[in-house]
Parts: structure tokens; C-alpha cells; sequence
């Protein structure tokens, strides 16, 4: 019974992202046909310069890669030892499964749960998924906490050309006083019905267990604190990468927004993307970098092309995946067990601890 409101919850879940993503794509639709101008959004994209373009794939690739060889380097802390190349072929697959596979797992449980399948230290192997995914989500929220406070000392967002700053953080504040609200009565009003109270029941239970991930990885990782400091290290280079190729991609179609504010909207926008209220964030990540871009000025034809493009991008780096899913190299054998996508392996066990198994159901990540 229980296994059966689980499969039914998680199947609600599913189609709560995806008709998130359906009512983001028909609301950007009903916007541009009535105030961008589909004319206006072709003639800024086709302004895009090709060879910057493939550029941003080409940097998006090899940041992807070198992501990879970030999860490698959390595996062998922890003593699991794969190659880096099985490690980064796992990677893209989940990126695959993000972006185009609308399933209950995210890109991040099917990683989690391919690598316990080949290690005897599946619970260090799962969690190192998930340590994975904090590292990127930490650094994004640091990123676009520290350019702003730095680039951006004490500025306020206008809307759109020549708004008034005072008057946006006005209407700002009026909007975020009317959604909180919302949010309270929408609340309220979920908690008077059984069904309701069983969901928030489940909210709570799922940030208990995102705690005690949480405590798990810092009391496994604090023993390495050179090779955390790595990869976080790593990661900001790679994100800065990505931000300066996406800003080349802007200056194309005519964006005069200073870089600065890429390197703020850009980790934001990924960082609230990884909430997993929507199919590898989008709409969320559209439209967050829409509406940050409109509100420094940007035309609003430009500010949907480079929110556009990254999504291209992104789903175009993303393919890779696609070959090591269609490739087959990580299903079942026919003999029943289960053919390694990180080939022969020695020193793998069947059992495991129960709690390995579980975070590599539990995690989902979105986002990058």
C-alpha cells in the first residue's frame, strides 16, 4: 500500500512538471504574439553570429566534461573508483535525462542509481551524486551573491527602458508582498483537505531526509576539505566560462547589457532552476532571465534570445547523453545482471546498506 501511494505520488509530481512547462511555453507564446512580435524575436535571433554560437557549445562541452572529472575527484574521496571517462559518459546521460526525459528520476537518480550498481561503497557513491549537485547549486548562489554585491553595490532594477528604480522596487516589494499572500492562503486552504495535509506531510518528511543528506555528506566530506575546496574552485571557473561565452552570444545581437550582470542573472537563474518544480528548469530559467535582463534596460526580443539560446545550448551539449542511452552499455545484460557503462570492475558487491539504496532513489537534481 505504501509502495502504492509512493508510485502515485511520484506520478502526480510528473505531471505537475510537465504541465508547468506547458503553461510556461503557451504564456511565452500568448507574450510574444502580443508584445515582442514574432518578427522581432526572429530577426534577433537570426542576428546571432554563428561561429560565437558554436563557440558556446564548444565551452558548454568541455565545461560539462570537466564537470565529469569534478563528480570523479567527490568519488575517489570517498575510495570509489571508477575511470574518469565512465564518470563523465554518467554525467552526460543524466544531463540527457534532464533535458529531455520528463520522468519521476531526474538526470541526478539515474547517476546516483547506475554508480551503486558497480561499487561495493554505494552509499558513498549515491551521496557523492548529491554532493555533486549542492557543490553546483552552492557556488551558483555565491556567484550571484558576490558579483552583485561587488559589481552591483546598492543598485536597483529599473523595468524595462528608462524605468524609474524607485518605482520598480516599489511595485517589486507590492509583488512580493502579494505572492507571499497568495502563498499563505494557497497553504491554508491545502491544509483544510485530507489530501492536502498527507502532501504537506510528505513536504516535511522529504526535508528531514534533505537534512540528514545533508549532515551525512558534511561528516563524509569534511575529511577532505583540500579536494572540497577543488572542485568548488573548479566549478566557479567553469560557470565563469560559460557566463563570458553566453555575454560574446549577446553582444551578437546587439545586447549592450554590461557583463557584469550576466555573471548576477545567469548563476541566479540556475540556482532557481534547480527547484524542481519544472522539467530541467524550463520556463523557470527563461523566464528568470527575461525578466532580469528587461529589467537593466534590455529590449525585450533580446532579452528572450539569450534566454533561448542558453536553453539551445543546453540541449544541444546535452546529445552525448543520448548515445550513451541509446548505446544500450548501461541496461541489463540478457544474463540478468547489469552491463557497466564504466566497463570490468573488480571488488564489487551485491549487498549494500539500505541507506545508499535510498539516496539513490530519493535524489532528483535540476538544472547545472
Amino acid at each position: 500500500m505504501g509502495k502504492q501511494k509512493n508510485h502515485k505520488g511520484k506520478r502526480f509530481f510528473l505531471y505537475f512538471r510537465v504541465c508547468f512547462v506547458a503553461a510556461a511555453v503557451i504564456l511565452g507564446v500568448i507574450w510574444v504574439s502580443t508584445d515582442v512580435g514574432w518578427t522581432n524575436l526572429w530577426d534577433t535571433i537570426a542576428r546571432i553570429n554563428v561561429g560565437t554560437f558554436v563557440l558556446a557549445i564548444i565551452i558548454f562541452v568541455i565545461s560539462q566534461v570537466l564537470i565529469g572529472l569534478r563528480w570523479w575527484l567527490l568519488l575517489r574521496t570517498q575510495k570509489v573508483h571508477i575511470s574518469i571517462w565512465a564518470a563523465v559518459r554518467l554525467h552526460f546521460l543524466g544531463l540527457f535525462y534532464n533535458n529531455f526525459m520528463p520522468g519521476s528520476m531526474g538526470g541526478d537518480a539515474i547517476r546516483a542509481w547506475y554508480v551503486t550498481k558497480h561499487t561495493h561503497r554505494r552509499f558513498e557513491a549515491a551521496l557523492s551524486v548529491f554532493v555533486d549537485r549542492l557543490l553546483g547549486f552552492t557556488s551558483s548562489i555565491i556567484m550571484a551573491g558576490f558579483c552583485y554585491f561587488v559589481l552591483l553595490p546598492g543598485q536597483k532594477l529599473g523595468i524595462g527602458r528608462g524605468g524609474s528604480s524607485a518605482a520598480a522596487g516599489n511595485g517589486f516589494k507590492q509583488w512580493v508582498v502579494l505572492g507571499l499572500v497568495i502563498l499563505g492562503l494557497a497553504v491554508i486552504v491545502l491544509l483544510l483537505f485530507p489530501a492536502g495535509r498527507r502532501l504537506a506531510v510528505r513536504a516535511w518528511t522529504g526535508a528531514l531526509k534533505l537534512l540528514r543528506k545533508l549532515w551525512m555528506a558534511i561528516v563524509l566530506y569534511s575529511r577532505s576539505p583540500i579536494t572540497i575546496l577543488a572542485v568548488f574552485g573548479l566549478t566557479l571557473v567553469l560557470q565563469g566560462m560559460v557566463i563570458a561565452a553566453f555575454w560574446l552570444v549577446g553582444r551578437h545581437i546587439g545586447m549592450e547589457t554590461s557583463i557584469k550582470y550576466y555573471f548576477v542573472f545567469f548563476p541566479l537563474t540556475w540556482a532557481l532552476g534547480a527547484i524542481p518544480v519544472s522539467v530541467g528548469g524550463a520556463g523557470v530559467v527563461e523566464g528568470g532571465l527575461t525578466g532580469l535582463f528587461m529589467a537593466v534596460g534590455a529590449a525585450k526580443d533580446q532579452a528572450l534570445a539569450i534566454a533561448l539560446c542558453q536553453r539551445v545550448v543546453w540541449m544541444i551539449s546535452s546529445l552525448p547523453g543520448a548515445y550513451v542511452h541509446l548505446a544500450g552499455r548501461h541496461l541489463p545484460t540478457a544474463d540478468g545482471g547489469t552491463e557497466s557503462p564504466f566497463g570490468p570492475q573488480s571488488g564489487a558487491s551485491e549487498t549494500s546498506s539500505e541507506e545508499g539504496s535510498e539516496i539513490a532513489i530519493d535524489i532528483e537534481g535540476e538544472g547545472k
